[in-house]
């Protein structure tokens, strides 16, 4: 399936969607891909809200508000979230999940990715609405869907060695 049908299939049945990308194989480059990407659509989802602040306060320009914002997404963040990818996995190992490193990495690289949506709208809020209750309710609820999503996704691919 194209990538944009199971992103929009994972708001619908994400169990289903899981299960396919499990059973797609161990590909690393595949998690990679998917982890670059929500990263780099996640930083592209901070540009109208980082206009807005360089607009309203000239003293930092745009340019360094967004290599701040590219240095933490492209540099550092996948790094942060390759940590947390391999805490959930030691975690789900203590409490008996039987999965891999892999498809704890999986579960939360596309749980990302496929939340991706609601970041972007979140950003376009940010920027053209700025801070107020629409900001904190878009805001939570991309993180909502995204928590919805890992936990699915990590329950799918720790509750069986199978998911391996």
């Amino acid at each position: 399936m194209a990538l944009t049908t199971d992103i929009v299939a994972m708001y619908r049945r994400p169990r289903a969607v899981v299960r396919r990308h499990l059973a797609a194989g161990q590909r690393e480059d595949r998690a990679l891909f998917y982890l670059m990407l929500a990263c780099a659509l996640i930083f592209v989802s901070q540009w109208p809200r980082l206009s807005r602040e360089a607009y309203l306060d000239p003293e930092v320009p745009l340019q360094a508000l967004l290599g701040g914002a590219l240095m933490a997404w492209m540099f550092l963040a996948p790094l942060a979230l390759y940590a947390l990818a391999a805490l959930t996995h030691l975690i789900a190992m203590i409490v008996g999940g039987q999965g891999s490193w892999y498809s704890a990495r999986l579960a939360l690289f596309w749980s990302l990715l496929a939340a991706v949506p609601l970041w972007l709208l979140t950003g376009l809020v940010a920027g053209f609405i700025g801070p107020g209750p629409a900001l904190s309710l878009t805001g939570g609820l991309a993180l909502a869907v995204f928590l919805l999503f890992w936990g699915v996704s990590l329950w799918e691919t720790e509750r069986t060695a199978e998911a391996a």
